[in-house]
Formats: C-alpha cells, sequence, structure tokens
C-alpha cells in the first residue's frame, strides 16, 4: 500500500524560488504602485473625486488594448475612492465592478447590481426566471432607497454589447434618470477602440461623456512593472536584470502587453524551479515562451468546430504517415473518409477550402495555392504545428476518440 503523500514527497524536497506571495506575478494582482500610469490615475481620480462632493461624477470610457492597465487602474481608483469614502464620512458612495466576460446579458447585469443592495434577509433577485422590468423596478427602487452615489464598472463591456446589445446601457442610463433620490454612474472598459460604431446615438453621447485612452506600454516600462513584481513575488538574486529585459522586450513586441510580460514571468521562474535551478535563465524565457504559445493553440484547437477539427486531424495524419503536404483534395477524401467513420455527413469540398483557409489565418496550418500548369491551381496544406501536440488534443473531443488507432498508409487510405 502506497504512503500518503509519496507522489508529492520529491516535489515538496524542492527549494522554491518564490518568497511566498506567487500571487503578485499573475496579471489579476494589484500592487500598491502601478508604474507608468499615474496620469491615467489622476485623471481618473480627477473625474470620480465629485462622487465624495456628493454630485454624480461623469460617465467614462476607457479604451485600450489588452493588457495597457486598463483594469488595473479601475480597480486601484476604486479602493483608493472606497478609503477616501471612510475619510471624508461619504459612506453613501459605493463603487460595483462587473466584469462582463462572465456576466454577459442585461438580467445577469441588472440581477449582480440589485443584489448589492439587498439585505440578507430580504429576497435576493435569481440568477433567473424574473421578468425583465421586474429585475429592472426592483433594482431601481432599492438603489433609490440607499439614497446614494453609485459608480458601475463594466469591464469587457464592448463584449456585453456585442452579444446582447446597447440595451443594458440604455437601461442604466434610464435608471440614472428615473431614481430620485440616488444616481448612477458607468465606466465602461474596451479593448476595442471601434467598439461604440455599435451603439445607439443617445446612448454613446451620454456613455462618451468623459473619455481615456491607454496606449500600449513600450519595453522600458514593462521593465519596471516586472521589476515591482520580481521584488514583492522573487527571492534575491533569482531573477537577473538581462531575464526582465527578454521578458518585457517579448512583450513589447507583441502590442506592449503587461499581462503577457507578468505571464512569461512567473511561468519562466516556474519552469526554472521545477528544474531545480537556483536561478532563472534567458533560456527559461524561451521555454516558457514557447509554452505559452502552445497553450494558445490548444486552446484554439479545442475550441473549433468539429468539422475543422475533422479536417486538421486528416492534416496531422498525413503528417504522420509522411505526407508532409496535401492538395485540398487529398485532404477532402481523408476528411470525408474520417467523417463517415464517426457517422458525421460530409460538408462540401467548397465548403472544406474555406475552412482551411480560416485554419490557416489561425496559424494551424500553412496553406499556400500552387500551380500545376494546364492542370490549374490548388492549395497545398502543410500542418504548422508539432503532430503528436495536435492529434494529442483532437483526440480529447468525445466524436474524435474512436479514431485514435486510425493510420494512414502511403497510398492515403485509411487502414486500423
Amino acid at each position: 500500500m502506497r504512503e500518503t503523500g509519496n507522489i508529492f514527497e520529491k516535489h515538496m524536497r524542492k527549494v522554491s524560488l518564490f518568497k511566498g506571495n506567487r500571487e503578485a506575478l499573475y496579471p489579476d494582482y494589484l500592487p500598491e504602485n502601478l508604474p507608468h500610469r499615474e496620469s491615467e490615475i489622476d485623471k481618473l481620480a480627477e473625474i470620480l473625486v465629485t462622487a465624495l462632493k456628493g454630485e454624480k461624477p461623469s460617465n467614462i470610457l476607457i479604451y485600450g488594448k489588452t493588457g495597457t492597465g486598463k483594469t488595473a487602474v479601475v480597480r486601484y481608483v476604486g479602493r483608493e475612492l472606497m478609503h477616501a469614502r471612510e475619510v471624508y464620512a461619504r459612506r453613501n458612495v459605493e463603487y460595483i465592478y462587473i466584469n462582463c466576460e462572465t456576466v454577459d446579458t442585461p438580467y445577469s447585469v441588472l440581477q449582480n447590481l440589485g443584489n448589492y443592495f439587498i439585505e440578507e434577509w430580504d429576497e435576493k433577485i435569481p440568477f433567473t426566471g424574473w421578468p425583465l422590468d421586474k429585475v429592472f423596478t426592483t433594482v431601481k427602487e432599492k438603489i433609490d432607497d440607499w439614497n446614494g452615489i453609485v459608480i458601475v464598472v463594466l469591464d469587457e463591456v464592448d463584449k456585453l454589447v456585442a452579444k446582447s446589445g446597447d440595451d443594458i446601457l440604455y437601461q442604466l442610463l434610464l435608471l440614472d434618470s428615473e431614481m430620485k433620490n440616488s444616481r448612477l454612474s458607468v465606466i465602461g472598459i474596451s479593448n476595442e477602440l471601434k467598439f461604440t460604431d455599435l451603439l445607439d446615438p443617445r446612448v454613446k453621447s451620454r456613455l462618451t461623456q468623459e473619455k481615456l485612452i491607454f496606449p500600449p506600454y513600450n519595453a522600458y516600462q514593462l521593465e519596471d512593472i516586472l521589476e515591482e513584481r520580481v521584488k514583492i513575488a522573487v527571492k534575491d538574486g533569482v531573477v537577473s536584470q538581462e531575464v526582465i529585459s527578454t521578458c518585457a522586450a517579448i512583450a513589447a513586441r507583441e502590442h506592449g502587453d503587461a499581462r503577457r510580460a507578468i505571464e512569461l514571468l512567473r511561468i519562466s521562474v516556474e519552469m526554472a524551479e521545477r528544474e531545480g535551478a537556483e536561478r532563472v535563465e534567458e533560456r527559461h524565457v524561451y521555454l516558457a515562451k514557447n509554452k505559452i504559445e502552445m497553450d494558445c493553440v490548444s486552446e484554439a484547437i479545442r475550441t473549433l468546430p468539429l468539422h475543422s477539427k475533422i479536417i486538421l486531424l486528416a492534416v496531422s495524419l498525413s503528417d504522420e504517415a509522411g505526407r508532409s503536404s496535401l492538395t485540398t483534395g487529398e485532404i477532402y477524401q481523408i476528411y470525408k473518409n474520417l467523417s463517415r467513420r464517426i457517422g458525421i455527413q460530409p460538408l462540401t469540398q467548397r465548403r472544406i477550402s474555406d475552412l482551411i483557409s480560416e485554419m490557416d489565418m489561425l496559424g494551424l496550418i500553412n496553406a499556400k495555392v500552387k500551380s500545376f500548369g494546364r492542370y490549374g491551381r490548388t492549395k497545398v496544406v502543410e500542418l504548422g504545428l508539432p503532430v503528436i501536440e495536435v492529434k494529442k488534443i483532437l483526440l480529447e473531443d468525445e466524436f474524435l476518440m474512436d479514431l485514435n488507432n486510425v493510420k494512414l498508409s502511403s497510398q492515403k487510405k485509411l487502414f486500423f
């Protein structure tokens, strides 16, 4: 009988390179200091200070690419605002953060907002089941009875609008205008600069009373951000300046994404720690980069439609059999055999050609148009990723599991 904990024993003996606050190297960690966002913090504070004076702040729309510090700044200013309300005895100010990537319907936004003001002994708004107008009325009554100023942050608001339209923004603006005792301001955070093109002009004009645009970080700014995180999270001498500079340079090339830089550094430290190394080296950074990219590819493959997965499996099987490139016609024949094997009706060859183009844009395969002279032109397709990794991910799909033992011969026929 195996002793409890044996499988962890060798890992427990390893010396950790972290000093007890690994969370500081996660993108969602909110530090005490946000380097190179002092101007944005001050501008946001300047707008929101009116809440501490008993007046409604302007609605704000914040733009910027992923990893430019939008969420961190908004959360940081919100935290400071909640501290300031105690200092200035303004307890009737509330700051509510809602992530619209998960709270992505008008009902769920209102439900989250309303339940914030419903006492524990009262009936909460359920996750589903109430008519939307009843939810709206309940939220309005509860906030108005509270008699204060509410600031609602809608992070990833562009995703909410893309899925459900701008009705919820209209309802929040309507909520503010219909209350007698309380006021409500909205802060929208968006990665899309053209997000407002989706909005009704009336909603757009009221939502964008103030605008803040967050520029990408450059490599030097990312270095400063990483240095701050390293001081908090990692033991002295473990991460060199060269490692920090490498992480920053890689992230700066990819649109100045601080999230990417922080994640890259954390995984680099973790890989060095698992190796039993005493310090993080530049090679660990490149190993971490490859791992992150493969993780992104894995997610892209897992979320492909079934027919795209079958095409990708067809290309993978061909690569495995020693045929690294195929024409679309050859892929289509293999695809049809695989589809019939699992009881799926094949699509037309034209549709398959479109799906191949889509996967080419994702970087999962490489498709080039090749001329065959008087025989015309066709796409020649190659797998753009390691075949073992691709097959492993594809065969996780419950529809494709039965194809685990399928092989291709040199004649491109299936055998088992």
